[in-house]
């Protein structure tokens, strides 16, 4: 039986899987109404109240559909969570101090692994010496906060197979395969840690997420949708070495992966262009200051251009979307004038540096820029120093938005925490923690940075998947920490609650 409005039921029984949110406001600003939920979708929306059944009366607070994390590295956000954390040192010799600490409290033989050193602007270099003088025998791998480079002591370069490295601080592919040398904790631990942290990512109003972590990720989410429902949808990444078997299975981009709930999809084939800022590596146009003249001036290529067409090509034709990772602006103008070449659609994640002759290129060509607010203003100190005259088109949202291009956003954890709002708040505000806003000119209005991070939706619509995120304040017209620190009462997904303080 429905109301007189067509709409909502008066009764709703919970063996129909029935459910209203009753007294809601309908997006940032919206009017107050109610939301019919059967089937895991959104049935009705009504700006009218409703009364019996099963109605969740919410008070006033505000709904929108579920938020999307679009880039994410689930393993390590899971896994530093539990490493030492050396985002606040601020020297080579006080992150040595720190692993000092560190290591007097762990059990003989363990490998120490710590995250999120930011070298960029240390007063000294790091080197094996330092670690060795604090461990000499246990090994030390300690990871930087962008993920592109690693500095181990001897002891830790003699486990991966780097024993005699010069200076043991590795960068890009070095860095890579020293890191997945390293010993992995057991599978079931790690998942559990994965579940851990998108349970919390739930609390944060996430309902998405795309993992771009340097694995078998469709096998490896497989196994962890198979052991019960998962708190977040996920998309998960290809990477070149496991293309051909992608294709061989008859997969493209957006498939669902069966036995995972409907919750599981094969992500886009990630490619690289070039490496990151902080390390150094990012392909620019002009030289980094203090290395002209080296054979890295400008940054290092990762993949050349023709290898770029051709995984593209390959991909394209049994319909996987290409995502290229670019951060230099000739990163970007490469990766640009391969969708051109090869006609498809896909991603550039990060987009950090543009020319402004690129900036209008995202949207006539149909790329959407996968971005990371919350990387502006951590990175821009590093930036005003290695991109000196050029920030003013680093981490260009405002020109991107302005030129019609399509922006998601994500945290690319751990470089940032998996969390959506510091992301809205950093593209809105363009500071953090009361500084001066940091090239204001780019900075984002508040709709198109939630649209960023909802896929694009703003209202929930009947048919959509019941992904939604209940705030207990208003973001419209809230001030940049207001945001970071939105409060959320409960988050939905196809409507199963994952977060909040009602019943599953």
């Amino acid at each position: 039986m429905t109301s007189p409005d067509g709409l909502l039921p008066r009764r709703l029984h919970d063996d129909e899987g029935e459910l209203v949110l009753g007294n809601v406001r309908l997006g940032p600003g919206g009017p107050i109404g109610s939301v019919r939920i059967a089937g895991g979708e959104v049935a009705a929306v009504t700006e009218k109240a409703v009364t019996g059944g099963r109605v969740l009366d919410l008070d006033g607070r505000t709904l929108l559909p579920g938020l999307w994390d679009a880039h994410v590295h689930a393993a390590q956000w899971a896994s530093v969570r539990h490493r030492l954390d050396l985002s606040g040192a601020d020297s080579a010799r006080s992150a040595a101090d720190a692993v000092r600490g560190h290591a007097a409290g762990l059990p003989e033989g363990e490998v120490l692994i710590g995250y999120g050193f930011r070298d960029g602007l240390w007063p000294d270099a790091p080197h094996r010496s330092l670690l060795d003088a604090v461990c000499p025998d246990r090994p030390v791998a300690l990871v930087s906060a962008d993920l592109h480079a690693a500095w181990l002591n001897s002891a830790g370069l003699a486990l991966v197979g780097g024993a005699g490295h010069p200076s043991g601080l590795l960068r890009e592919g070095e860095c890579f395969r020293a890191v997945s040398a390293l010993p992995e904790v057991p599978e079931e631990v790690l998942d559990g840690w994965i579940a851990e942290a998108l349970r919390a990512a739930a609390a944060r109003g996430v309902t998405g997420v795309v993992d771009f972590h340097f694995a078998d990720n469709l096998t490896d989410w497989s196994r962890r949708a198979a052991s019960g429902p998962l708190p977040v949808r996920v998309d998960a990444a290809v990477y070149p070495d496991r293309l051909e078997a992608v294709i061989a299975r008859g997969l493209r981009t957006g498939d669902v992966l069966p036995g995972t709930g409907g919750l599981v999809r094969v992500g886009p084939l990630k490619l690289f262009t070039d490496g990151s800022l902080n390390t150094r590596t990012a392909l620019c146009a002009d030289p980094y200051p203090g290395l002209e003249g080296t054979a890295e001036a400008y940054g290092l290529q990762e993949t050349p251009y023709e290898e770029l067409l051709r995984l593209m090509r390959r991909a394209w034709a049994h319909g996987v979307e290409p995502a290229v990772h670019a951060i230099g602006d000739r990163a970007n103008t490469l990766a640009l004038d391969a969708f051109a070449a090869v006609g498809c659609r896909g991603r550039i994640e990060h987009a950090q540096l543009l020319t402004p002759e690129d900036v209008p290129r995202f949207a006539a060509l149909g790329v959407t820029a996968g971005v990371q607010p919350a990387h502006a203003v951590d990175d821009r100190d590093v930036a005003d120093r290695h991109w000196a005259g050029r920030t003013g088109r680093a981490f260009a949202y405002g020109d991107l938005l302005a030129a019609g291009a399509r922006l998601e956003f994500g945290s690319d954890a751990p470089v940032a925490p998996l969390d959506p709002w510091p992301a809205v708040a950093a593209a809105v505000g363009r500071t953090r923690d009361g500084r001066p806003a940091w090239h204001p000119e780019q900075r984002m209005p508040l709709r198109a940075a939630l649209a960023a991070s909802t896929r694009g939706r703003l209202m929930v619509e009947p048919g959509d998947p019941a992904d939604l995120v209940v705030l207990d304040a208003d973001p419209l017209g809230a001030g940049e920490r207001a945001l970071r620190e939105m409060p959320v009462h409960a988050t939905l997904l196809a409507g199963r609650f994952t977060f909040g303080p009602y019943e599953a």
